[in-house]
C-alpha cells in the first residue's frame, strides 16, 4: 500500500491562491433546444441553394410527368378501359393538388389581409385620424362577421362606435369587444404548447428529441394562433408565418436567455438546481411562450395599444401550474 499523500501532476500551472482559479463552468439551463430552432427555422438559403432547389424540382416534376403520360399511353394502347381508368385517376390527383394550390393562395391572402389591417390600425393610431380608424373597425367586422365567437362583441362595437370620437377611443373599443376574447383563446394555444415543450424536455432523455418536440409544438402553435385571429394559414403559410416570428425573434435577439428569466418565472430557480433536466425544460416552455407573444403580435388585426401585451411570465406560470411538483 501506499504511504503519505498521493501527488497528482496537473496540465499547466497551478494557480497561485484559490483566487485565480478559474470560474466553474455555467450550468444554469440555457433552452438549447429552443435556440436551435430559431436557428435552423430562420435561417435563409443561399441564392444559389434556392436555384438547385427550383431546378431539381422542376426537373423531377417533369420526368415524373412524362413517365406518367408515357405509362398510361401505352396502357390505352395495351387495354383501353384499364388506360382511361389509369387517367382518370391521374387527372383526380391533379385536381386535388390544383385545390391544394389555391387553398395555399387564399392562405397567403389571408395572411396579407392581417397585415393590411395591422398596419391601417397603426396609422390610424399614430396619426389619430378618426376617418382611417372606422375604416379599420368597419373591416375588422367584415373580417369576423361570419365568427359565433366575435358576434357578441361585434354588436356590442355597432353599438357604442358612434359615442366615440378619436381614433385612440375607437380601437381600444374594439379591441376590448372584439379581440380580448381572441386574445384569450389565443394564450391557452401558448400555453398548451410551453407546456408540451416543457414536458418532453424534461422527461424524454433521447437526443434531439426536445428540438423535434420544440419545433413541432411552435409550428402548430404559430398556426393556431393565426387560425384565432381569422388568418388560417397552409402548409406554406404556416411555414412563412413561422420563419417571420423566428426571424425577427433572432434578430432581436428574443430567442435568448436572460438573467431575469429564470428568476422570474415560478419555481424556476429550485428546479434547476434539483435537475438540469427540469430547469431546461421551464426554459424551453419559456422561450416557447416568447414566441408565441411574438405570433400574437404579428397575426393580431390590431396592434396592442388599449389592451396590455401578454407577459411571458404569466403564461410560463399558467402553463407550469402543478407540471412539476417541485415547482
Amino acid at each position: 500500500m501506499t504511504k503519505g499523500p498521493v501527488l497528482i501532476d496537473l496540465e499547466g500551472e497551478a494557480p497561485a491562491a484559490p483566487a485565480a482559479a478559474p470560474p466553474v463552468p455555467d450550468l444554469q439551463p440555457q433552452g438549447e433546444a429552443m435556440q436551435t430552432v430559431a436557428a435552423i427555422v430562420s435561417r435563409r438559403p443561399s441564392r444559389l441553394a434556392r436555384w438547385f432547389w427550383t431546378a431539381l424540382v422542376a426537373l423531377v416534376g417533369f420526368v415524373v410527368s412524362l413517365a406518367a403520360w408515357d405509362y398510361v399511353m401505352g396502357l390505352v394502347a395495351r387495354s383501353p378501359i384499364l388506360g382511361y381508368v389509369a387517367l382518370g385517376l391521374i387527372s383526380v390527383i391533379c385536381v386535388i393538388l390544383l385545390i391544394v394550390a389555391v387553398r395555399e393562395l387564399a392562405a397567403f391572402r389571408r395572411l396579407a389581409r392581417l397585415d393590411q389591417l395591422h398596419a391601417s390600425a397603426q396609422s390610424a393610431l399614430d396619426t389619430g385620424d378618426l376617418a382611417q380608424a372606422r375604416q379599420v373597425t368597419d373591416q375588422l367586422a367584415r373580417l369576423y362577421k361570419n365568427r359565433a365567437d366575435a358576434r357578441w362583441g361585434l354588436e356590442r362595437l355597432a353599438e357604442r362606435r358612434g359615442d366615440v370620437l378619436d381614433a385612440d377611443g375607437l380601437l381600444g373599443l374594439a379591441e376590448a369587444e372584439v379581440l380580448a376574447p381572441l386574445d384569450q383563446q389565443a394564450m391557452r394555444e401558448i400555453e398548451a404548447a410551453a407546456r408540451q415543450v416543457a414536458t418532453v424536455t424534461a422527461i424524454v432523455p433521447l437526443a434531439f428529441a426536445d428540438v423535434i418536440a420544440a419545433l413541432t409544438s411552435n409550428l402548430r402553435m404559430i398556426r393556431r394562433v393565426a387560425e384565432v385571429y381569422g388568418g388560417r394559414g397552409g402548409t406554406f403559410g404556416s411555414w412563412r408565418l413561422t420563419r417571420t416570428v423566428l426571424t425577427h425573434l433572432v434578430a432581436t435577439g428574443a430567442v435568448a436567455v436572460g438573467d431575469d428569466l429564470i428568476g422570474s418565472i415560478a419555481g424556476g430557480g429550485v428546479l434547476s438546481k434539483v435537475s438540469r433536466r427540469f430547469g431546461e425544460g421551464v426554459v424551453n416552455g419559456a422561450l416557447t411562450a416568447r414566441v408565441g407573444v411574438a405570433a400574437m403580435e404579428v397575426c393580431r388585426p390590431l396592434p396592442f395599444h388599449s389592451e396590455k401585451r401578454p407577459s411571458v411570465t404569466a403564461l410560463i406560470r399558467r402553463a407550469m401550474t402543478g407540471l412539476f411538483s417541485g415547482g
